[in-house]
């Protein structure tokens, strides 16, 4: 029987007693599900196309029942809600591995107003952890505006309760299994909507943003790796709009990663040092989502995982964040 969905009762006609509805956590966090469209695209995946994007999504509706998928106003966008960040990213690596090519943007909580106040999904945080690592999960958990709730402790071990925001915690399990040396255990659900806690700290650094289509070459990354940090190793295919590395200063930087040594037939002490590179920070899916920002994409294939610009043109990224600040003095 296809047509049978979770929480339905398949019952004998002459009695058609319907079982208690199961109840299913609905959705605290949406993304941005768009088809690839960088110079890089359909060189690595199978399926490409919005068809094939809008096919897969809505045959994961079918099974995962917490999954939510809306039509936008532009045909090759589709917005995707779920029960956090890693179920949204267990999709996304799922699709990956299948052969599907596309791009996500940061998530965003879904916000409700109750009573005339914006409230946002808080989720009820259970960690369990060595003595050792409780006050640098405690630490962490307060910049996310996080309430400790309770503390129990039993034999070097201490189990800890929070009510977190659901944006407080993007990009926290990763950071916790560095914290706890991955011996601690995370689990959390959804408590309930309570009133907005107010900003939240997220990048305090800028991106580095490729100049030019070419390949990174390990002579301009050796010139630049002083002030800043690597997600590429040379020899890495980049683009123009393309996030190559993270800037020790809050401001984004464009650089030119493909420019090579000029070739003479000088020689001066000290010219030809040996290039040593530091090694790049490769991130992961999970810790690519958290790190971009809302004006940048993390664009997902079968082989790579690259950060982007939204708009690629620099003097087009110039315009946009004119207008959004203009439009931030007006409101």
């Amino acid at each position: 029987m296809e047509d049978v969905d979770i929480g339905e009762t398949i019952a004998d006609a002459a009695d058609p007693t319907p079982l208690p509805f199961v109840s299913i956590e609905e959705p605290t966090l949406s993304m941005n599900f768009v088809v690839n469209n960088s110079p890089l695209a359909g060189q690595e995946g199978k399926y490409v196309t919005t068809r094939h994007l809008r096919e897969r999504l809505i045959q994961e509706l079918r099974s995962n029942v917490s999954l939510t998928v809306e039509l936008t106003e532009s045909p090759d966008v589709f917005r995707v809600s779920g029960r956090g960040e890693l179920h949204l990213a267990i999709l996304i690596e799922t699709m990956r591995r299948e052969g599907y090519e596309f791009q996500v943007s940061r998530p965003e909580v879904i916000l409700k107003r109750i009573d005339d106040v914006p409230c946002e999904p808080i989720e009820h945080v259970i960690i369990d952890v060595a003595d050792e690592f409780v006050g640098a999960v405690i630490e962490n958990l307060g910049k996310r505006r996080g309430e400790l709730k309770n503390m129990v402790q039993n034999m070097g071990n201490t189990r800890l309760e929070f009510l977190v925001p659901a944006r407080g915690l993007l990009g926290f399990r990763s950071e916790f299994m560095t914290q706890s040396k991955g011996t601690g255990i995370l689990h959390h659900n959804f408590h309930g909507y309570e009133p907005h806690k107010g900003d939240l700290a997220h990048r305090t650094r800028g991106a580095l943003v490729v100049l030019e289509v070419g390949t990174a070459v390990a002579y301009a990354m050796w010139k630049l790796q002083e002030r800043s940090t690597f997600f590429v190793n040379p020899g890495t295919r980049v683009y123009a709009g393309m996030i190559v590395g993270e800037n020790s200063r809050e401001h984004d930087m464009v650089v030119n990663v493909c420019k090579t040594k000029q070739l003479t037939n000088i020689r001066a002490s000290g010219s030809d040092d040996a290039i040593r590179l530091e090694p790049p920070r490769i991130l992961t899916l999970e810790q690519a989502i958290e790190w971009i920002g809302e004006d940048e994409l993390v664009e997902v294939t079968p082989k790579s995982i690259r950060l982007r610009k939204r708009y690629l043109d620099h003097n087009e990224r110039n315009r946009q964040s004119k207008k959004r600040t203009e439009q931030t003095v007006a409101e």
